[in-house]
């Protein structure tokens, strides 16, 4: 087989992010061969339904074989893995691979990050970015090697942070700039014509850690921007939490009202069908939540048939 179908290409990535790109790189001329994935796990209600990545479900829908390694490291993954005979592999939103997985293919294994790398190395990129209030971020496809983030990059684009962004719609508008970039990237692979330039790892740069569920709780002692910030940085998931009347509630999308602070910063005020939360400067008023046990819902409605008893969040 000649030209771009000849150039076999192994797809590794889990989430709805890394879909457009493998859509992407499908619909052109170049021959996805194969999809590395997580496995299948259980989720929903009671846990009782069984849960496949939002990649398996775009290879399993055009006859792309799917591969779902527990063990990365495995004799038997890594056989399989081989039999394929990719010239390249490509990375998206996947996890940390070992060396005998990058580096088995002969050019490589290309990883695309929702950063404007050496900056927000790490797990949640976007989450960082807009928790720690930039107005810019961007895209790098780089080519991996042992320290996480580190690879030679290749190519890298921007993007402009609204100020009305949350995680999830940035990481929407991302992904769709992300498939443009990885084929572009592949384009030049496959070409012969990419220049890779090493990361400077000697200056200090932002770092974008995994996020838990502890480091998702709503600290209101701070400036109502960082407080907003940090809302929309985790919207819609892991979603940043408080409590109200000792039971965890979810916040997702708010407004803040930077005035004169007129209450204790964690201050619970209703007026009306409306919810607000004092912070070090002003108020965020609260326009959606989850309280643990209940649907997501308009806090007009979520008012309506329930009694706040504590006047401060946390108790």
């Amino acid at each position: 087989m000649d030209g771009k179908k000849g150039f076999r290409i192994i797809f590794m990535g889990t989430p709805e992010f890394a879909v457009p790109c493998l859509q992407a790189l499908h619909e052109s001329d170049f021959n996805v061969v194969a999809v590395v994935t997580a496995t299948d796990k259980f989720g929903g209600r009671g846990k009782k339904k069984l849960l496949q990545s939002a990649v398996k479900r775009y290879a399993d829908k055009n006859d792309i074989p799917v591969l779902q390694p527990r063990n990365l490291k495995s004799p038997q993954f890594l056989e399989e893995l081989a039999s394929y005979r990719a010239d390249l592999q490509l990375v998206v939103a996947f996890r940390m691979l070992p060396v005998a997985v990058w580096d088995m293919p002969p050019k490589g294994t290309i990883n695309l990050h929702a950063s404007l790398l050496p900056n927000y190395r790490g797990a949640a990129p976007i989450h960082w970015a807009i928790i720690n209030g930039e107005s810019e971020t961007g895209l790098t496809t780089f080519k991996l090697k042992h320290a996480i983030d580190t690879g030679d990059l290749i190519e890298q684009i921007k993007i402009t942070i609204d100020p009305a962004d949350t995680m999830g719609s940035l990481a929407e508008k991302m992904s769709t700039l992300g498939a443009k970039l990885l084929v572009s990237t592949t384009e030049k692979i496959y070409k012969n014509e990419i220049e890779l330039k090493p990361q400077n790892l000697d200056i200090e740069t932002k770092p974008a850690p995994k996020i838990y569920f502890e480091d998702a709780q709503i600290v209101f002692d701070q400036a109502t921007s960082a407080v907003y910030n940090f809302i929309r940085g985790m919207d819609p998931f892991p979603a940043a939490w408080t409590k109200i009347d000792g039971k965890v509630v979810k916040v997702f999308s708010c407004r803040p009202l930077p005035t004169s602070a007129k209450n204790k910063a964690g201050s619970i005020r209703v007026d009306g069908n409306k919810l607000f939360i004092s912070t070090q400067d002003g108020e965020i008023e609260i326009q959606s939540l989850k309280m643990e046990g209940k649907k997501k819902m308009e806090t007009t409605e979520w008012l309506n048939g329930y009694e706040i008893k504590n006047d401060r969040v946390g108790t």
